[in-house]
């Protein structure tokens, strides 16, 4: 309870408001041992021409000093009118009793206020009213040849060489208290302008903080999307080609159980070690869906194909292998992905090629790219083009890899799967 109270006692504080009243009672706080201002400018031992006594001039005095303390503390509210009502307390208090005072820094203060929230433009307008203003100011004291009350001035000497020093015109005045005035204005617009340029500099940063979270959270949505693409792609895989062989080898045995036992017995056999085979694929998914390496069953590859081959066979599929070129050692994604296509063309195969359809598959190695064509004598025809994922799953493979899959019927019949995938790189 004690900590929520600190805590919001500090959000309380930090609030722009609250810090820009405690400013204004500190101004406030400055002034108050000032009983008189008039009082105090003469005890001080500074002789200002023309400052008369009176309690008006007292009450006109603490008016403007609560105008200004007013201003500032609305400075970050109302930044123009702020600056504009404290200009016309200041030149008020100047009036009375022709001495800048500690509450007349205001004007510095709101100054740099305005240039820290305005456009460059109205800042830059204000710095030049406040500088006419001020030479406006100053100018019966340059005209008397005396310099301002309350400023530092400079002053020369002029005449000849043999002049003494009562013959020389001396304590010419220069406009020492009109540069003084103008150097603090610009000083007091630069500090409010290096504070606007840094907190545009800190919310571009904040944008910029921001877009970054939204594109690292966009990419990590589409790795997600992409991964799951793959994993479905590889359940469709193993789960479409393992039922496959076993729904066929199922048929086969029910078909001799009663005049050949024989072969009843090694279709089921067949069934056991699919199945055994297609169970231990999908735990391989499942750990790869699980950021788990499968040491002991590393993912298939063109090496496999001669057992995937003898499936199909036992299957009742006759298929046949030819492989050109020199074979080399491929990436594991073009390694996998190469053998998930052929894998997927002969489960169409099997599935809609009809009975007694031949299957030839041919691999061909070349220096930058890996071909796949797997082509039957069936139908001509693929469920896939009724919608299913088979096609589309081999088709975001290789895309995927950067290669390139076609597919459709063959010259002669039958149904082609023809696929090209780079080893080297990504295709132009």
């Amino acid at each position: 309870m004690a900590q929520f109270g600190v805590s919001a006692l500090r959000a309380w504080i930090r609030r722009p408001l609250v810090q820009d009243a405690a400013l204004a009672a500190g101004l406030l706080a400055v002034c108050l041992p000032v009983n008189d201002p008039v009082a105090t400018v003469r005890a001080i031992g500074m002789h200002a021409p023309g400052v008369v006594s009176g309690p008006g001039v007292v009450w006109g005095w603490w008016l403007a000093t609560a105008l200004t303390v007013a201003t500032v503390a609305l400075r970050r509210r109302w930044p123009l009118p702020a600056l504009a009502a404290c200009t016309v307390a200041t030149a008020a208090h100047l009036a009375l009793i022709q001495l800048p005072m500690v509450v007349d820094l205001a004007v510095l203060l709101l100054l740099g206020t305005v240039a820290a929230r305005c456009t460059r433009a109205v800042s830059l307008a204000a710095l030049g009213v406040l500088m006419l203003l001020a030479g406006v100011w100053c100018l019966p004291y340059a005209s008397a040849g005396r310099p301002v009350t309350g400023l530092p001035a400079f002053s020369v000497q002029v005449g000849g060489p043999g002049d003494t020093p009562d013959a020389a015109d001396s304590h010419v005045t220069l406009w020492g208290g009109p540069v003084l005035l103008a150097a603090v204005f610009a000083a007091a617009w630069a500090i409010g302008s290096a504070a606007r340029n840094r907190r545009a500099y800190l919310d571009q940063l904040h944008v910029r903080a921001t877009d970054l979270v939204r594109e690292r959270d966009q990419r990590a949505a589409l790795a997600v999307a992409a991964e799951r693409g793959r994993i479905s792609r590889e359940m469709h895989d193993v789960v479409a080609h393992g039922l496959s062989l076993i729904v066929i080898q199922a048929q086969g045995a029910d078909a001799a159980l009663d005049h050949r036992p024989a072969d009843t017995r090694e279709a089921l056999r067949t069934v056991v070690r699919t199945g055994r085979d297609s169970l231990a694929d999908m735990r391989r998914v499942l750990d790869a869906l699980g950021e788990v390496e499968d040491t002991w069953h590393p993912q298939p590859g063109l090496d496999a194909l001669p057992s995937l081959l003898d499936r199909v066979r036992q299957a009742g599929t006759p298929v046949s292998l030819r492989v050109d070129g020199t074979v080399a050692t491929l990436p594991a994604p073009v390694d996998l992905s190469a053998y998930r296509v052929v894998q997927e063309a002969l489960t169409n195969v099997m599935k809609h090629a009809g009975p007694g359809a031949r299957a030839d598959v041919v691999v061909r190695y070349s220096d930058t790219r890996l071909g796949i064509h797997v082509a039957d004598d069936g139908r001509g025809r693929s469920a896939d083009s009724d919608g299913g994922n088979g096609l589309r799953g081999m088709d975001s493979r290789v895309r995927l890899l950067g290669g390139r899959l076609d597919t459709g019927p063959g010259p002669d019949g039958g149904f082609l799967v023809r696929a090209e995938l780079p080893i080297e790189g990504r295709a132009s």
